[in-house]
């Protein structure tokens, strides 16, 4: 039984890996022939396929009445693509940063994180709440319409490739993300049984292993942008994910069920998620670059959060 899910656990590895291979280039691709700058395509379309897993997880989580796992995966994910996945590929490659952008989507993503806050004083995320959350989305999402059509209806136009034109990279990214998302399934569900065999609680599960397993997509599409020389890509893709993580999913599932929060969550889980969102905007705009020590320092305060949930919650 052990060496099936070790073999499972590889295979999807292998999966994620082509898939976000193929799915890097055909979204670069996309950008190119259509104009909207990768940071934009990172910010949506990329994000939209790379949270599949954690919608998909917390989404069933909630439909089974697992909201600990609902909400653990989704602010597991949060803090996980900050301070080990983008923390990594950083301390890797120091990145430039369009300091106007960056700001104007980093504060989405922060309003996000505080709102979670607020709306779970009550030690619950209602209908109401779920609502809230997703009218936050709706608006992340019209502003990058917005910017888009700036982009195209400008005084300088963007000409843009026909459709037809793009059949194939159309082709590569649905069959990349697809490979992303069974992949990055097959692996939580592997790795949540290697896991239960150790005896590890649901909840730590849900903000580590799950967080983790979920964000692969993420965390093999901003390997495969900065090896390729694109991490406006992969940077555009964490902090849309991030806001999607919070808004989308959890509104989202808020309507499936009330989400339950636990003191755990309110006293460490959630300040340590917004304590590293504001850490990545603050190391963002201070020199308009991300350095290496930035990065370094965020993959370390990251293993710090994950030592205190073991030493205090497991």
């Amino acid at each position: 039984m052990i060496a099936i899910t070790v073999l499972l656990f590889i295979l999807s590895l292998l999966m994620i890996t082509k898939g976000a291979d193929w799915f890097v280039e055909s979204a670069v691709s996309i950008s190119e022939k259509s104009g909207i700058p990768k940071v934009i395509v990172g910010a949506t379309i990329v994000s939209f396929a790379t949270t599949s897993p954690e919608f998909a997880v917390s989404a069933t989580a909630a439909l089974l009445g697992h909201t600990d796992m609902t909400v653990g995966n989704a602010v597991g994910s949060v803090t996980c693509n900050i301070g080990l996945i983008l923390g990594s590929v950083l301390a890797v490659k120091a990145a430039s940063v369009d300091v106007e952008s960056f700001i104007r989507k980093g504060f989405f993503m922060a309003l996000a994180g505080i709102t979670l806050i607020v709306v779970s004083l009550d030690q619950h995320i209602s209908k109401t709440d779920g609502i809230i959350l997703l009218i936050i989305f709706v608006g992340f999402l019209y502003y990058n319409y917005k910017l888009q059509r700036a982009i195209f209806d400008g005084p300088e136009k963007v000409e843009r490739t026909p459709l037809r034109e793009m059949q194939k990279d159309i082709a590569y990214f649905l069959i990349g993300a697809i490979l992303v998302v069974i992949g990055s399934r097959i692996m939580v569900n592997s790795g949540i049984e290697l896991a239960r065999i150790v005896g590890i609680p649901e909840m730590i599960i849900s903000l580590t292993l799950v967080a983790f397993g979920t964000s692969l997509p993420e965390f093999i599409t901003a390997i495969s942008s900065t090896m390729k020389g694109h991490q406006d890509l992969s940077i555009g893709n964490i902090i849309g994910a991030n806001t999607m993580d919070i808004t989308l999913i959890l509104g989202v599932c808020a309507q499936i069920t009330s989400l339950e929060i636990l003191d755990q969550s309110l006293s460490y889980d959630f300040p340590a998620m917004l304590a590293f969102v504001f850490l990545l905007l603050i190391f963002g705009v201070t020199k308009k670059r991300l350095e290496r020590w930035e990065g370094a320092s965020m993959v370390l305060l990251y293993g710090l959060y994950v030592a205190g949930l073991m030493r205090w919650y497991a």
